[in-house]
């Protein structure tokens, strides 16, 4: 590949192969790099984009009962056996109880200041079921959203069944 004003040297003699005994110049111009290719917006927004992750940090800090027991103990115990019903929507796999996440310390704050204030547990799962929607609790109720997910192990272990009977009747043969 050839570089724009770039003038190709002459050989020594005119003798292919032979030794160069080019002016100093010209193998000094020879010599020179490639201009590097211009990088000015695209480099700043690639450093802008990789640090951007460090502002997205809450500076907001925890709620006062989200890592505080209650003072009672049999209230903390509701609020505990509670917590350990209720789903993380951001982890979707640990309880609120055992979550890091700061939606999970909202929603741990929010169910011990309702109990401390004397509200029952059922009335607050009540409440955050209307606010989250069913997936909030492990064992969602039977409803018409909700019937694939009770009937779906039922007809797989149906399915299953079936299966297993028709290999051992296949080997039996």
């Amino acid at each position: 590949m050839r570089v724009r004003n770039q003038v190709p040297l002459p050989l020594a003699g005119g003798v292919r192969g032979g030794a160069s005994h080019a002016s100093p110049t010209a193998r000094a111009r020879h010599a020179l790099p490639r201009p590097l290719p211009r990088a000015g917006g695209e480099v700043i927004a690639a450093l802008l984009l990789c640090i951007s992750p460090a502002f997205a940090q809450p500076v907001t800090p925890p709620a006062h009962y989200a890592n505080v027991q209650l003072a009672d103990p049999a209230k903390e115990a509701s609020a505990r056996a509670l917590m350990e019903t209720l789903r993380c929507l951001v982890c979707q796999g640990q309880s609120i109880a055992d979550s890091d996440a700061d939606m999970a310390a909202d929603m741990r704050a929010l169910v011990r200041e309702r109990i401390e204030l004397g509200e029952k547990p059922a009335s607050i799962r009540d409440w955050l079921i209307a606010r989250y929607g069913d997936y909030v609790t492990y064992d969602p109720p039977l409803s018409g959203l909700t019937w694939p997910l009770w009937l779906a192990p039922i007809l797989l272990l149906g399915i299953g069944g079936w299966i297993a009977r028709s290999s051992f009747r296949r080997r039996t043969r």
